[in-house]
């Protein structure tokens, strides 16, 4: 499984966003501090807003800013809206086919045993977290 630049630039925009909580923060301050082309991130936060993540304000003291507090949005949230399903087989994928093999695949294990840890951590850490994490890299 790889992560797309989508998918890592939404987890960006989204902990920047968490470090400025009550704020309205312009696209291009963002872009900015996380190094990004305005011109992608615009792509991105219309389906983070889109999908109610985050929301805007026109005029020129726009901008965006989280709907919910941080400890409120996993990042398996965050990716499963950029990225579509994590499953690292398409059988394994929601709403996919059933498999002629299903019954007697004994490597469909192994497959299930790893989806299931990625979707045990990235369900089990939040944009607060991530704050949290950043900080302790920040101030040694």
């Amino acid at each position: 499984m790889t992560i797309s630049t989508k998918g890592r630039y939404a987890l960006r925009i989204m902990l920047d966003l968490g470090a400025h909580v009550g704020e309205t923060v312009k696209l291009k301050d963002i872009a900015a501090r996380q190094d990004i082309s305005e011109k992608y991130m615009e792509q991105i936060i219309a389906v983070l807003n889109k999908s109610g993540y985050v929301r805007s304000t026109r005029g020129a003291q726009g901008g965006y800013q989280l709907v919910k507090q941080p400890q409120e949005y996993t990042v398996g949230m965050i990716l499963r809206l950029t990225e579509g399903s994590l499953a690292p087989v398409e059988c394994l994928a929601e709403n996919a086919l059933p498999c002629e093999r299903s019954g007697r695949c004994a490597t469909v294990e192994v497959y299930r045993r790893i989806y299931d840890a990625v979707n045990d951590v990235i369900d089990n850490i939040t944009v607060q977290d991530l704050l949290e994490i950043e900080k302790e890299k920040v101030e040694p």
